[in-house]
């Protein structure tokens, strides 16, 4: 039997007091830690939520998160995190197609109401029966009236809990991805994908009980939760959570709490190297606690890395994965040489091949697509029978990744089969956004591409054809965009055209609209 909150009750139970949370002057030990997540699983058992039930959670980086994480584990519920930026019909999407029972959601911010749009999503959803509020300030009231608190849940529980005995095999976490369809899709990984995982990346990054590890990545995508929360936890050591990327609050994190790791994606480091204010951090210090960077979620530009190193005197070290294998497939490892632009060689446990459409491995340096088989990958996608019998063929999870493989066995990223964008480590779907952009009235057709940009890797561009006698301008659609889908999603850049490059089939050819995007900047906005 396992359930994967033994990584926190082992913590709490060898290094009761040390730090394992701490936000701004707020710093939590493992036995704080563990007894409030225990409090969390009481609520919810008495709730009425139980084993394999979903419990879905809207929450940024702040220590609601681990608490109520560890919760749901506990209690032997499925964890569906939730992206804090989703608005209320893309909550609602997720909520019914993870047959979630319950949602838990944090406030937000004027800016960005969560638990506003969270209502709205939950009360849309036709699955979901109770919601709880996180509410800004600590033992606060709900946000929406006549919704309950997480300090009502959790209020007058016991802090002990007899945490609930699962199977390796069994779900413990969905995590939302995407593929060819553009329509979000569950991966269902287990207690035993998630353990390995972790088990894997701290041996990777050689974790000691004593690093001090620095969460800026939010912790609701895998990166997050299995290679920075899960592997933190797992070897006693110290978490600061950040909710969201400031160069500047880096550094100073950096500084003053002697960071020994950090996980970023390249646009990160790009941003440290370049932040205005570096010359008043003191570098020195930085690179005398600072010993290790991990990069993944796109490939870091070899200058960026050779700087960053040179800079603050330490290596880092790129890796890659996706959401279906938990995340962790291949590294390059401290242990061997590291090979600059390459994603390393497959972690321990883990196969990986390049092959061709019939499954046949290509040859040294040949491109190919590369799959995955080992106890990373995913048990499959939630109620998804057709995309499971696409992504698992002949034994082996397909990544609709291009690459090669070298003779010394190092993998190397060439290009992405599907037209999936990377903006700032976000995977955004061309179909999600293009089948978005389409429910406008006076759009008739409209395809979305990813366009090259210095600070996010990607952009989002959208071309649009205009429903006939329509004078909507690129600025118009670009403000109702994002009315309609998460920040990071919405196209910032809109071109007016009036015909699509197609081939034979109909099938827009969106390599032509690449080379055209170059060619021409008319009609363009850009916000």
């Amino acid at each position: 039997m396992l359930n994967l909150a033994v990584i926190l009750e082992n913590s709490a139970r060898e290094r009761a007091e040390h730090p394992a949370i701490v936000f701004r002057d707020f710093r939590f030990t493992y036995r704080q830690i563990d007894d409030m997540a225990n409090q969390v699983a009481n609520g919810l058992r008495n709730a009425g939520i139980r084993k394999g039930d979903k419990v879905a959670l809207t929450c940024p980086n702040l220590p609601y998160f681990p608490i109520v994480y560890f919760g749901i584990l506990k209690a032997g519920a499925v964890f569906v995190p939730l992206n804090v930026l989703l608005r209320p019909r893309e909550i609602a999407y997720h909520l019914n197609d993870s047959d979630a029972v319950a949602y838990i959601c944090f406030e937000g911010t004027p800016e960005l109401p969560m638990a506003q749009y969270g209502y709205e999503g939950f009360k849309d959803s036709g699955t979901c029966e109770r919601m709880w509020t996180i509410p800004m300030a600590p033992m606060g009231e709900s946000p929406i009236p006549g919704i309950p608190t997480l300090w009502e849940l959790m209020g007058g529980q016991p802090t002990t809990f007899d945490t609930v005995q699962c199977r390796p095999d069994d779900t413990c976490v969905i995590i939302y991805t995407s593929g060819t369809t553009g329509r979000p899709k569950g991966a269902e990984l287990t207690n035993s994908n998630m353990l390995l995982n972790c088990m894997v990346s701290r041996e990777l990054i050689h974790g000691f009980p004593e690093d001090i590890s620095l969460a800026v990545l939010p912790l609701f995508h895998s990166f997050g939760l299995s290679s920075i929360l899960n592997t933190c936890v797992l070897g006693g050591a110290t978490l600061i959570l950040l909710p969201r990327f400031d160069a500047g609050e880096v550094l100073r994190i950096f500084q003053d709490e002697g960071v020994t790791l950090f996980a970023g994606v390249p646009t990160m480091y790009w941003e440290l190297l370049n932040y205005p204010e570096l010359d008043k951090f003191d570098i020195q210090k930085i690179s005398s606690t600072l010993r290790l960077g991990v990069s993944g979620g796109a490939a870091m530009p070899v200058d960026v890395m050779s700087q960053f190193q040179e800079k603050f005197k330490i290596k880092i070290l790129e890796g890659y994965g996706l959401s279906e294998t938990s995340p962790t497939a291949s590294f390059n490892r401290v242990d061997i040489p590291q090979k600059v632009g390459s994603i390393g060689v497959p972690v321990w446990g883990v196969e990986m091949m390049v092959v061709d459409h019939d499954m046949n491995e290509m040859p040294v340096g040949k491109p190919g697509e590369i799959v995955i088989r080992g106890h990373n990958v995913m048990k499959g996608y939630y109620k998804r029978d057709e995309a499971n019998d696409e992504a698992f063929q002949g034994g082996w999870f397909h990544t609709g990744d291009v690459g090669y493989k070298d003779e010394d066995g190092y993998f190397f990223i060439v290009d992405r089969i599907k037209d999936m964008i990377i903006r700032g480590g976000f995977n955004v779907y061309p179909r999600e956004i293009e089948e978005v952009l389409m429910m406008h009235p006076d759009i008739s057709l409209a395809a979305v591409i990813g366009v090259p940009h210095n600070e996010y890797g990607e952009e989002v561009a959208a071309f649009v054809i205009p429903q006939v006698g329509s004078k909507i301008t690129p600025r118009e659609i670009i403000e109702w965009s994002r009315t309609q889908m998460a920040a990071y999603k919405y196209p910032r850049t809109v071109e007016i055209v009036k015909t699509l490059p197609m081939g034979p089939t109909g099938k827009i050819l969106k390599a032509e609209l690449r080379n055209q995007r170059r060619e021409t900047a008319s009609l363009r906005a850009t916000s």
